[in-house]
């Protein structure tokens, strides 16, 4: 066979000739590289991940109802360019590595369901990858009885993956579950790449998109449970303490190190950091309950608008109150509470709170951590559940929120469901999503289609005043009026000389302020 870099016959050989042979050289090397990327390896192919909408199919696109956008811009005024990296490729130190765009490749083992169900998962998990700003290469399912304790993987598939990580020149390993602090160790032993996992990434979007002072502090909180048990050593640089024949392979005196006590420092420092946000949490916390200490006196309803990820709660509440909240086709790209007000057609006010995302295998540390966020759900009156019906499994979508919704302790509140994005569903998927949801409503906060329907819906569900009251007003009490207007419903009006003649319905929660007010029926003789 040919040395393809050797000269032909017509070439002529010298310093410029081996110039050009050097460059051939070079190209040929990249373009070969390339054709071997993925070689006999693909789970994921072309286009981006299925969590995740394109242009054509409903992605942002400048509506007005969606109000101003200038965090979505900034957002994405700063990106990072892969490739212009020269940094050499044999880099097995993980921890020294820069900061740059990581091509990661995905692993999951799935022990029941269906090939379908789990590669639903995989993709899911992708979606969150790019959300957190990689490039995903590849994945690598495998079924199993059980998962690997030593490396997640068997032993095969985990040289497997060492073979594509290679071959595709990827720096990052995610599995889709929470791998134990040994099974990551020892897989990045075989594929000699970071590797993460799918709790790791969740908390890495969570800390990018964080805001307020109260969501970064929850989110600190949440990667501190999580660090703590998987802290570890720095290499051979620090040797753990030891004595005896055990130090330093029997070395005995002398061979004691840093290492052990740097990372019991790390731990004490991580328990003092977090109590320390747990105190700050709990300082915030008499603001937030003050708030809606104030909704209630006020005897205000409140509608929590919940669901999966991307599943387009912020859009839903744009379109209904302009509200201006980021919009991006992007997983977890909202976080801190959103509260609106709005009215009935009747005129009664109510509040509409866009709450964070839910996701499957969502972290027990952001579930713990979000508490106080997930309590403006337990203190609804209305429960608007919003699924993505385009997704090619809203089943999961539906459990997944309920479960959570279930956790804390709101799945006695009345709920609604409304399929979103219906501008994406084909008729056949309408009679499958109806089959899963009879009452279900069918909405795209995009063209507002069947926005009205849900308002009538809402309004249906809002608790509404039974207690009839004959009432007169002052003229100079206007402001009991108003409440009469926000907050009641008014049968009767009329003016007199001596004030406001009003027959309205009323809540139990105001109706001690018109006490005073009442008419008494005459009593006969």
């Amino acid at each position: 066979m040919n040395d393809p870099t050797a000269p032909s016959g017509n070439d002529t050989v010298d310093n410029s000739g081996a110039e050009s042979l050097d460059t051939d050289d070079v190209v040929a090397r990249v373009l070969a590289s390339a054709d071997s990327k993925a070689a006999g390896y693909s789970l994921f192919r072309s286009g981006s991940a299925q969590a995740l909408q394109t242009q054509s199919s409903g992605e942002y696109d400048g509506s007005d109802h969606d109000g101003d956008q200038s965090e979505r811009a900034d957002r994405n005024a700063l990106r990072r360019v892969g490739g212009l990296s020269t940094e050499l490729e044999d880099v097995t130190e993980v921890e020294y590595r820069q900061l740059r765009l990581e091509n990661v490749v995905l692993v999951g083992v799935y022990t029941h369901g269906t090939v379908d169900d789990a590669e639903n998962s995989m993709r899911e998990l992708a979606a969150l990858a790019e959300t957190a700003g990689a490039t995903v290469l590849d994945g690598l399912l495998q079924r199993r009885a059980t998962p690997d304790p030593s490396t997640y993987l068997g032993k095969g598939k985990a040289q497997e993956v060492a073979d594509i990580v290679k071959a595709l020149g990827a720096d990052t390993v995610i599995a889709d579950t929470e791998l134990a602090p040994s099974q990551r160790r020892a897989l990045e032993d075989v594929v000699k790449v970071k590797v993460i996992d799918r709790t790791a990434v969740i908390l890495d979007i969570f800390s990018q998109h964080a805001k307020s002072r109260e969501g970064k502090a929850q989110v600190e909180l949440a990667q501190m449970a999580y660090m703590l048990p998987r802290l570890r050593g720095w290499g051979d640089s620090m040797s753990r303490q030891a004595g005896g024949q055990v130090g330093g392979a029997g070395a005995g005196m002398g061979s004691r190190g840093p290492g052990e006590t740097k990372i019991e420092l790390d731990r004490r420092r991580i328990h003092t950091r977090m109590s320390k946000l747990r105190k700050q949490m709990v300082e915030m916390k008499p603001a937030r309950e003050a708030k809606r200490a104030n909704r209630k006196r006020n005897a205000v309803p409140s509608v929590a608008i919940v669901g999966y990820t991307n599943a387009g709660k912020s859009s839903l509440l744009n379109r209904i109150t302009k509200a201006g909240v980021l919009v991006e086709n992007s997983l977890f790209a909202t976080l801190d509470a959103t509260v609106r007000k709005s009215t009935t057609a009747d005129g009664r006010l109510y509040t509409l709170t866009d709450t964070v995302g839910f996701v499957r295998n969502l972290p027990h540390q952001l579930v713990e951590a979000f508490r106080s966020t997930l309590e403006e759900v337990a203190d609804a009156d209305v429960i608007v559940h919003v699924v993505d019906g385009s997704h090619p499994d809203p089943v999961a979508q539906l459990s997944t929120v309920r479960d959570v919704i279930s956790e804390v302790g709101a799945r006695d509140i009345p709920e609604l469901v409304v399929f979103n994005k219906s501008d994406l569903i084909s008729d056949d998927d309408r009679l499958v999503l109806r089959g899963l949801e009879p009452q279900a409503t069918f909405v795209s906060a995009r063209t507002g289609e069947g926005i009205e329907t849900v308002l009538t819906a809402v309004a249906l569900l809002l608790p509404t005043p039974q207690i009839e009251l004959d009432l007169l007003i002052p003229y100079d009490r206007g402001d009991l009026i108003a409440v009469l207007h926000d907050l009641g419903r008014i049968e009767v009006t009329e003016y007199i000389e001596d004030g406001t003649h009003v027959t309205a319905f009323v809540t139990p929660e105001i109706e001690p302020q018109f006490a005073p007010f009442v008419i008494l029926p005459a009593v006969s003789s």
